[in-house]
């Protein structure tokens, strides 16, 4: 009878498992996901609980606990510090015992940033925040360059074949507009989104946010943590983030540890999230997705294009022009980058065409006489200026 038993027993996992592996489309090793367990403002509980929940909404990956003993019964190597936690997870990584590890405070080399997700109010629709930590690059709009390479990246590696990607309306979005669609042009072909306000371009706005109109929202990385925070704790007061995926996955150049971040705000079900998302990063093969897409991007002069924006820039501020003579300006040309707003009225004036700048309710313009108008805007083009009719607001 105990003989029954044990054939039955043996049998009922056998199948679980070929269904299991029917499931997941894995029929290999099953995926273990790291967890960090030091270090939240919620504590140690906290994350063991995220972990349970991540646990029970899917039996596609085990889950290892990194941090101080816990009665669970997850599997669990002991660390007490944050410096002994980092490095057995590091060790752990690098092994290849586990696939990614879920943590917190957590420094990346510079080049490396974190692509978050969340979940918009205004349709409850998921959207990719490039980026949300770390440093891509020095150079702010040669980072957000390389920021809407990271979140195509992640993307395509939760599924999503060919992304949606807006830039939000900050500093530098008009370059960073001009270096992707010139990467475009070359062969990196970017699936840029339309803003739902009446002006359209792929420049997003502040409603684009709530919407979430593109797939991937590229923004600079002080800016990205900042809508984390908003996103994932508008509706509790500021202090426990109860909504969204966390911060993501670090993505860089040759840059191949899955480690995703959470803030230490963050509650239990965004910490069973973000163990959702390790895993379907790692599912989609995010490291293969990376090589490609960077190899992809490098054909397409992705280098040329950053070292050669940097020393145009330098080369126009460096001009000095005669200035036309002054004139009535009433007319207004939006789309012009900030960063670039003053270059670009010195080229009206070396075509002989007065102009000055100001700002509009959508952002920076330069402001020419009606009479000028098509001609400035025809100058500004040719020169490579990214420009238009102003709307309204």
């Amino acid at each position: 009878m105990t003989q029954n038993n044990n054939l039955k027993k043996i049998l009922s996992d056998a199948f679980l498992k070929i269904a299991n592996s029917i499931e997941s489309g894995n029929f290999g090793k099953k995926i273990k996901i790291g967890l960090t367990t030091l270090g939240s403002e919620h504590g140690v509980e906290n994350l063991v609980n995220g972990a349970h929940i991540a646990k029970s909404m899917s039996n596609q990956y085990d889950i290892v606990l990194i941090g101080p003993k816990v009665d669970t019964e997850l599997e669990v190597f002991e660390a007490n510090t944050e410096e002994e936690m980092h490095k057995k997870m590091e060790e752990l990584l690098d092994s290849g015992y586990i696939s990614a590890c879920v943590t917190m405070h957590y420094n990346f080399p510079i080049g490396v940033s974190t692509v978050g997700r969340v979940v918009t109010p205004g349709k409850g629709k998921e959207m990719i925040i490039a980026t949300t930590t770390g440093t891509s690059s020095a150079h702010r709009v040669e980072a957000m360059i390389k920021n809407a390479i990271y979140g195509i990246i992640v993307a395509k590696s939760i599924g999503i074949k060919n992304p949606t990607v807006g830039i939000l309306n900050l500093d530098g979005a008009r370059q960073v507009e001009k270096a992707l669609k010139e990467l475009d042009s070359n062969g990196y072909k970017i699936n840029f989104t339309e803003s739902i306000r009446s002006d359209g371009g792929c420049i997003m706005r502040g409603n684009d946010l709530l919407t979430g109109t593109p797939d991937v929202m590229v923004t600079d990385t002080l800016t990205g943590n900042l809508l984390m925070k908003i996103f994932s704790s508008y509706s509790t007061g500021g202090d426990y983030e109860a909504l969204g995926y966390g911060y993501g996955p670090g993505v860089g150049f040759d840059y191949d540890r899955n480690i995703l971040i959470l803030s230490r705000a963050s509650g239990a079900v965004v910490v069973a999230n973000a163990i959702k998302y390790a895993f379907d990063i790692v599912n989609g093969n995010i490291n293969k997705i990376a090589k490609e897409e960077f190899n992809k991007a490098k054909n397409a002069k992705l280098d040329e294009i950053l070292s050669s924006f940097k020393k145009e820039a330098k080369s126009k501020s460096e001009d000095t022009v005669v200035i036309p003579q002054k004139e009535v300006v009433t007319a207004s040309i939006s789309g012009i980058d900030i960063m670039e707003l003053e270059d670009a009225v010195k080229t009206l004036w070396k075509n002989g065409i007065y102009a000055e700048s100001g700002m509009g309710c959508t952002g920076p313009i330069v402001l020419v006489s009606e009479d000028k108008y098509k001609q400035a805007i025809q100058t500004l083009n040719k020169e490579g200026y990214s420009c238009q009719e102003s709307e309204q607001c």
